[in-house]
């Protein structure tokens, strides 16, 4: 089924790259105040927050750009064959379009403020993400190993359900230190450490499926792209989140480097390499050449790959290491009172 309108996406594009690059462009050239006095936020105020800085005419624009993605692979699937995977992956990009709206919302109180910050920050990254992550990889996996599509589904079926037991409620793990009440340190906890369990998933189903596969296809790099990605995800998101999510240990290792470390390699395993992968697979597709590129082109992009994975898991060592003497230095002596 082609895409319901080329056009819109085409314009969706440039309308979300422009914004994008006025808006950085802001950054660096203007001081934030006066960005924030330009972009009239005291009409809806927004900005000043981590991750959710932006101005408010950028919030909208990206509100916009979300609701037609929507639409036009919404739409597509309208016209075509309804599966598993693509209604996972337009209940991931609702979700990612609907919890988005919360960066509009501002209270003067730090702690209600914080507690809805995460609706946009951790529902977006261990929740609706973890779908459409579970949906691009489960497509391209039967693209290029030919395995029945039901025994694909069958396994996503398990990893969503597990991806938003643990997701939503794990979100509790943010809330430790923020003034909610304490039973969020028990469910938190719990729920935060069943977290690398869909993920643990996700390296098992495409290891898998790629042994099960039934034909090898020529575009061999975008399978290694797959894999990658489920492994990088699992370290990042899994091990890594795992490392420091109890409430005991959060207590000592909270906004340390040990934080950074876990999401530089969460970010770059769940979000970067899942649409490298994409692009691995279909960039050739839509060049006209539907068996991959050649092998000098897909060696020189295997040795990319390792390339940023070996690097990307270097600079998590490095992180990991520098969390580790911080916390020392810093937050075990005077009783263990946590010095920030």
């Amino acid at each position: 089924v082609e895409l319901h309108s080329p056009w819109l996406a085409k314009v969706m594009l440039w309308v979300f790259t422009g914004t994008g690059v006025a808006t950085i462009l802001g950054y660096l050239m203007v001081p934030y105040a006066r960005l924030a006095e330009l972009t009239h936020n005291e009409l809806l105020p927004t900005m000043g927050r981590e991750f959710l800085e932006q101005p408010t005419i950028t919030k909208i624009g990206i509100v916009i750009v979300c609701l037609s993605f929507v639409y036009n692979i919404g739409m597509t699937i309208l016209k075509g064959r309804k599966t598993v995977i693509t209604m996972i992956l337009i209940t991931g990009l609702i979700g990612l379009a609907v919890f988005f709206l919360f960066s509009f919302y501002n209270p003067v109180i730090l702690t209600v403020d914080k507690f809805f910050w995460w609706w946009v920050v951790h529902l977006w990254v261990e929740g609706v993400w973890e779908l459409i992550l579970a949906a691009i990889l489960a497509f391209v996996l039967i693209k290029v190993t030919g395995v029945d599509r039901e025994i694909i589904e069958k396994w996503l079926y398990v990893i969503v359900a597990m991806a938003l037991i643990s997701g939503l409620i794990g979100m509790g793990h943010h809330y430790f230190w923020i003034g909610p009440g304490k039973y969020w340190l028990w469910l938190g906890s719990v729920f935060s450490a069943l977290e690398p369990l869909p993920f643990f998933m996700m390296v098992v189903f495409a290891f898998k499926m790629v042994k099960q596969r039934r034909h090898q296809h020529q575009n061999q790099v975008a399978t290694t792209w797959a894999l990658g990605t489920a492994v990088m995800s699992f370290l990042g998101a899994g091990v890594w989140g795992f490392l420091h999510t109890l409430a005991p240990i959060n207590y000592y290792t909270h906004g340390s480097q040990i934080t950074a470390a876990h999401g530089h390699l969460a970010f770059f395993g769940a979000y970067v390499m899942v649409v490298l992968t994409i692009i691995s697979y279909a960039m050739p597709i839509m060049r006209g050449r539907p068996q991959g590129n050649s092998i000098t082109a897909q060696r020189l992009e295997t040795a990319a790959f390792w390339t940023m994975c070996l690097s990307m898991f270097g600079i998590t060592l490095a992180l990991t290491v520098a969390g580790a003497w911080q916390i020392a230095l810093q937050r075990l002596p005077d009783a263990g009172e946590a010095l920030g």
